[in-house]
Order: structure tokens, then sequence, then C-alpha cells
């Protein structure tokens, strides 16, 4: 594999690496079948690399081969109790990859209707949803009251979830 393309692989793997561990963590039973599955399957995503037409069906693609390669993993351990049926398997790699794709959609929606939003209206939802934040403390360093606390990030959570809705809404037609 050249240079370029070992560089291109590095950042797609890592940048889809978490999706792909919850992915193959449904499909088998434990966190170590888990990763013993992603093991073989980085080393078939590395080997066809070059095969993947598009680097945008990297995602969908590398959940293909974790699908597989969590088939091959039950069908070797066929004789474990604790291994699901290869049909369920499949099933649940559908489902999941489906819901995958999904979280991906809502995600990129709400991070687009983010940026959108009031620099005062962002930090404000920064700092409520910051490790340890409490509104009471909130409140005081910015001499609002709890209430209007709350009433701010309720209006600011319903106008998020309309600009996603509206977001995902007009991809759908697209």
């Amino acid at each position: 594999m050249e240079p370029n393309n070992q560089n291109q692989f590095l950042h797609l793997y890592l940048e889809h690496e978490e999706a792909l561990n919850a992915f193959a963590r449904t499909l088998v039973p434990s966190r170590e079948d888990a990763r013993e599955v992603m093991q073989q399957a980085a080393v078939v995503l590395w080997r066809k690399f070059d095969q993947l037409q598009a680097p945008a069906d990297f995602r969908r693609w590398a959940f293909v081969v974790v699908r597989f390669e969590a088939l091959g993993f039950t069908r070797d351990r066929k004789r474990d109790r604790l291994v699901f049926d290869e049909d369920i398997v499949s099933l649940l790699a559908e489902e999941i990859s489906e819901e995958a794709d999904l979280y991906e959609s809502e995600r990129n929606a709400l991070e687009n209707c983010l940026s959108k939003l009031q620099p005062s209206h962002r930090q404000l939802l920064d700092a409520a949803y910051a490790p340890g934040a409490r509104i009471a403390s909130l409140a005081e360093q910015t001499g609002r009251s709890e209430m209007a606390i709350y009433k701010a990030l309720h209006r600011l959570r319903l106008t998020l979830m309309k600009c996603t809705q509206r977001v995902l809404a007009g991809k759908e037609l697209a």
C-alpha cells in the first residue's frame, strides 16, 4: 500500500473506529470477542483497502467487513451455547447498521444546527452540559435565576429539535 493510501486508511479507520467497535460489540457476546472480531476486521480492511471505490463509502464498507468477521467468529464458535446463531447476527447487523446511519445523520444535523446558534446561546448550552455542571452555580455565574436558566435551556432544546428535524427532512427530500 502506498504511503498516501496508508495515511488515508488510518484517517478513515480512526474516524470510524468507535462506531465499528460498538457495532462489533453488539454482534458477539463479550468485549473480548468484539476485540478479536475487530482485530480480524482491521486486518481485512487494511489488506483490501485498495479495493475501496470511494473513501466516502468507507464506513458502510467497514460495517460489512465487521459483520462478516462476526459471522465467521460465530461460525467458528458454534459449539459454545453463548454465541448467537448466524441468522440472529445477520439480523442484528442489518438493524444496527441502519440505526448507525440514522444516528450519524442525526448527529450531523444537530452539529449543523448548533453551529447556527448565537454564541451566547451556544455558551449557555456548553456550560449547562459540561461534566459536573449544576444549574444553581450556572445561575449564580450569570446572575440569572435557576428558573430563567431552565426556561432558556428548554427554548434552546426546542429550537435545536425543530432545526434538526428541518435539516433531516431536507436531506430526505434531496
